[in-house]
């Protein structure tokens, strides 16, 4: 099957030939299994840890010439329709990578790998390496950050929590904690981390920002996102 909208890429043709190559030659079951569980099943696992696996990606993209925008998209995509995650992550290491690649009209792709097999391990890298770059690079991208954060889906309101993870001194704070304040009431761990990490993240830039908040917002806040946003302050 192959995803809707995932356009020709002569370039993923070969990324992809070499990727379902490589990975289940180094796929472990007894590995794959205990992978499987520890994630709570969101989806089966080759079975190949980390550091392999990047190993093994390097191999795959020797001599593989730089993107556009379409490859990037039909390499992602198509990772995306295998079921085992190792895939997704490749994909999402590809993405990293690749991001300058990419302008505005990626960011509807960004939110159907968000939305599609969703769990933290690569929603939050798609947020801080994908979307975030994304949104900086185009001012115009904030309105779609603005309908994000109250977007019912939880992992599309938690991509907009984490978009400004590693803005620094970028960082608009006053959308950052009004975001915060807008998903204050989620009853979701998920929101209620994600909004304390984003202020702890920029409590390093700007603790007194970050503590101000908090000490204001200490009632709307949960707990948790209180206890993670002055973990570090």
């Amino acid at each position: 099957m192959t995803i809707a909208g995932t356009p020709s890429s002569a370039l993923a043709d070969t990324v992809l030939e070499r990727l379902t190559t490589v990975y289940p030659a180094a796929a472990n079951p007894f590995r794959a299994a205990e992978m499987t569980a520890y994630m709570k099943g969101i989806a089966p696992y080759l079975g190949i840890r980390t550091p392999l696996r990047r190993e093994l990606s390097r191999t795959v993209l020797d001599g593989i010439p730089r993107p556009d925008q379409t490859d990037c998209t039909a390499i992602a995509l198509r990772c995306w329709e295998l079921p085992e995650r190792e895939y997704h992550y490749f994909a999402v290491d590809y993405l990293r990578r690749h991001a300058k690649s990419c302008g505005p009209d990626f960011l509807p792709v960004a939110r159907r790998l968000v939305t599609t097999t969703s769990w933290w391990d690569t929603v939050d890298h798609l947020a801080a390496h994908v979307v975030g770059p994304l949104v900086a690079a185009d001012g115009e991208l904030r309105a779609v950050m603005d309908e994000w954060i109250v977007d019912q889906d939880l992992w599309v309101a938690r991509t907009a929590l984490l978009h400004q993870l590693r803005y620094k001194e970028a960082t608009d704070a006053d959308r950052l904690f009004d975001y915060c304040l807008r998903q204050s009431g989620h009853t979701d761990f998920f929101i209620r981390k994600a909004i304390g990490w984003c202020l702890r993240e920029y409590g390093k830039t700007d603790p007194g920002a970050v503590r101000a908040f908090v000490a204001a917002s200490d009632s709307r806040l949960s707990p948790l996102s209180v206890r993670e946003a002055l973990k570090n302050l």
